[in-house]
């Protein structure tokens, strides 16, 4: 039931929902259990891929997208209007689309389509009684988020991920979003720390902790299923910056010599028909299982022994949380905040990126001891479930958006631990 003494909210991404961002759905479903309103937009309509489950059919039938609302003939018109009743706020809005812009001419011309898709969003949230506008990375849905809390009054706030948002920090205008943001909620202290290299000084209380989380009983399941050999799993996108290239190249050294090994790479992207080419010697040793359901990435996890997530790039992934809840042990590279949830021999393996050999190593070492894997799975689980739940999470930042937050990194749950 919704309380009447907290915020009504609109959570904003440029899509939603996504395969890679069920975090955000538990973040709006804690949020909803703790009596806030919440409205979900965003920018573009998923296709079919996205839409793995009944959570996410669900999501999508409740969401509201700016783009498909802009193809109705009277939309935009009617937002312009509305915006020039106010014109003193459609000049500012307008001033800060100026100064806020991307650079080059196609950057002003992106700013002038988030600017269209601000006065949309705008009406909107009116019509909603929206209090409160809170989006999910630092790019495009930002701008138009912080074009539409400058159009409408609504504040807004946002959640600082990384990587790419941290990678062109200019370009995204992160210290103008700062400044205006009513928080921040960073999902690591690298992540704040980075916010902190980009901003001023002053507005670093702004700046709070609230890791994504998952919700552990979800993947309590078999801790200890037996296999012949160590079935390894890689989830998320099949792209380079994933550093799958190396992962197979390091898995090739280690089934050399422990022939019963096996990886599954569930998910799909732009490498996936060249990196099936590099796998092909390795016979059905290696499957590509493409996008799978929140249950069945559950169920993936539950028949693998280890996560191995070799990425160039990271923020903090949700995927090794899920492992981690999941018992399993994970090897992952020392980028962004990972080793903030990745204890290197206590819970899984840390290596650098792009090191293969190494990679093979930890690889052999997993695989050559069932102790050692089990142990790290449970130490894994008891992080989670006492750091990452997303439950506690969705207070954190539902305490932030009631006003209770404090002036800490980290913020007080709503209504303490849950």
């Amino acid at each position: 039931m919704i309380r009447p003494d907290l915020p009504r909210l609109a959570y904003l991404t440029s899509l939603y929902p996504a395969v890679s961002h069920t975090f955000i759905q538990r973040e709006i479903a804690g949020l909803r259990d703790l009596g806030f309103g919440v409205e979900t937009c965003a920018m573009r309509y998923p296709d079919a891929a996205h839409l793995t489950g009944p959570e996410e059919r669900a999501a999508r039938r409740e969401t509201f997208y700016i783009i498909a609302a802009a193809r109705r003939p009277a939309t935009l018109p009617l937002a312009l209007i509305e915006a020039l009743a106010r014109p003193r706020r459609s000049l500012a809005a307008l001033a800060l689309a100026w100064r806020s812009a991307p650079p080059g001419f196609k950057g002003g011309l992106k700013q002038l389509a988030y600017l269209a898709e601000a006065l949309i969003l705008a009406r909107h949230l009116r019509e909603r009684g929206i209090a409160h506008l809170h989006d999910h990375f630092a790019g495009p849905s930002a701008n138009v988020a912080m074009l539409a809390s400058a159009l409408s009054g609504i504040p807004f706030s946002f959640t600082l991920h990384g990587p790419a948002d941290l990678y062109e920090p200019t370009t995204w205008q992160l210290r103008e979003k700062i400044d205006r943001a009513a928080f921040v909620a960073c999902i690591s202290h690298f992540a704040r720390s980075q916010a902190m290299y980009f901003s001023d000084p002053a507005q670093w209380s702004k700046l709070r902790i609230v890791h994504c989380g998952v919700l552990p009983e979800l993947y309590a399941r078999d801790t200890a299923k037996p296999h012949h050999g160590t079935r390894l799993i890689f989830v998320g996108r099949i792209t380079a910056i994933k550093g799958l290239r190396v992962l197979l190249a390091a898995f090739t050294r280690a089934h050399a010599t422990r022939p019963g090994l096996h990886l599954t790479l569930v998910g799909d992207g732009d490498d996936r028909t060249h990196l099936e080419r590099l796998a092909a010697p390795l016979g059905d040793a290696v499957q590509f299982a493409g996008y799978l359901s929140q249950e069945a990435v559950a169920e993936a996890l539950c028949a693998a022994d280890a996560m191995v997530l070799p990425s160039f790039a990271e923020g903090l992934p949700v995927v090794l949380m899920e492992a981690l809840a999941s018992a399993r042990p994970v090897i992952a590279t020392q980028v962004a905040g990972v080793s903030e949830l990745v204890e290197d021999g206590v819970n899984g393996f840390v290596v650098s990126p792009g090191d293969e050999e190494a990679l093979a190593d930890r690889i052999g070492r997993l695989a050559d001891d069932p102790d050692l894997r089990v142990r790290m799975g449970l130490a894994g689980r008891d992080k989670v479930h006492a750091e990452f739940d997303a439950r506690q999470e969705a207070a954190r930042i539902g305490a932030l958006f009631a006003g209770q937050g404090g002036s800490a990194p980290r913020p007080e749950p709503l209504d303490g631990d849950r």
